[in-house]
């Protein structure tokens, strides 16, 4: 079941050139001219993480999805250290991938999943982005002090907690193979405790997939992150989610990002839901997506022209 809960329809590939000549694998899906949603994964994942809204929304959106560097079918920076892996790389990407695949002033939703979302406030000032954002989902994700905050290693807050999250998040060594001691781990670090077996073994077998020398090169700027400037320069309509049992992004980051941001539509605490809600709840995320997409583009999806043809 977890192949399936990963498997993606039929796509489009292209490859999108970025600042410093990094290639982005993006795969476009749904028919062509429909409306747009971009999605951006992230730390450890790819565009399979995306699977289940890229099934559903494709439907009636051109969904594009794309391997941030380093993860997936996105080479990884020549050297971990330096501008390769940066904030800077990441706004460069996605700036990349818009240029890549909308055409001149065509706007699409746009929803990243934690450094996915990170990736997004990095671009924020961006003219690629303000040219083609119409409205931003922020996915589980944080704006600053993410060591800080998160709840991953079992001790009160302050600077030994923060040191040793560090560690444990940028540790060198292997992930080593899926199984059932790596599972439970994992779920513990990153799903919610009510989480389906199913979901978790998806979400290792991406996690586990990802390059060793891009989990950590990428865990260095997680580490040091602050995006807070940012969120200000988001001058666009933004979602808030996130899971409440989420250890590496807890909610009172929602709570700052919905703070700061100047046109914030709102907060959606899911219950029970660790970090990796769009695999944990796909449902609710999407929903999400569609909101924004009927909002701000003036999608409706097929039910819901159905229940307006039978009104």
């Amino acid at each position: 079941m977890s192949r399936h809960l990963t498997s993606l329809p039929e796509s489009r590939a292209l490859t999108a050139v970025s600042a410093d000549g990094s290639r982005v694998h993006v795969e476009v899906y749904g028919p062509e001219g429909a409306p747009a949603v971009v999605l951006a994964h992230g730390w450890t994942c790819s565009i399979a993480f995306w699977a289940e809204q890229i099934r559903s929304l494709a439907a009636d959106h051109r969904v594009i999805a794309y391997d941030q560097r380093g993860h997936g079918r996105s080479p990884a920076p020549a050297a971990t250290g330096g501008a390769g892996y940066s904030t800077t790389a990441l706004a460069d990407d996605l700036e990349a991938v818009l240029a890549a695949t909308l055409g001149p002033g065509e706007r699409a939703v746009l929803a990243g999943h934690s450094m996915g979302g990170m990736t997004i406030m990095a671009a924020a000032g961006r003219p690629g982005l303000r040219q083609h954002a119409a409205a931003v989902l922020l996915c589980s994700t944080g704006a600053s002090r993410l060591t800080a905050e998160s709840t991953v290693v079992p001790l009160r807050p302050g600077g030994l907690r923060s040191r040793l999250t560090a560690a444990v998040l940028g540790a060198k060594a292997p992930l080593g193979p899926v199984n059932a001691v790596s599972k439970k781990i994992l779920r513990y670090a990153t799903m919610g405790p009510g989480s389906a077996p199913e979901r978790v073994d998806a979400c290792a077998r991406i996690v586990h997939a990802c390059p060793r020398g891009a989990r950590y090169g990428w865990s260095q700027v997680l580490a040091g992150l602050d995006l807070e400037p940012g969120l200000r320069e988001l001058r666009l309509p933004v979602t808030v989610l996130v899971g409440t049992a989420d250890r590496l992004t807890p909610p009172v980051h929602s709570q700052v990002m919905a703070d700061a941001l100047p046109h914030c539509t709102g907060v959606v605490r899911l219950a029970g839901m660790g970090h990796m809600t769009p695999v944990e709840a796909p449902e609710a995320v999407t929903a999400q997506i569609r909101e924004l997409t009927l909002t701000y583009l003036g999608v409706k999806s097929g039910e819901q022209e159905k229940e307006r043809e039978q009104a």
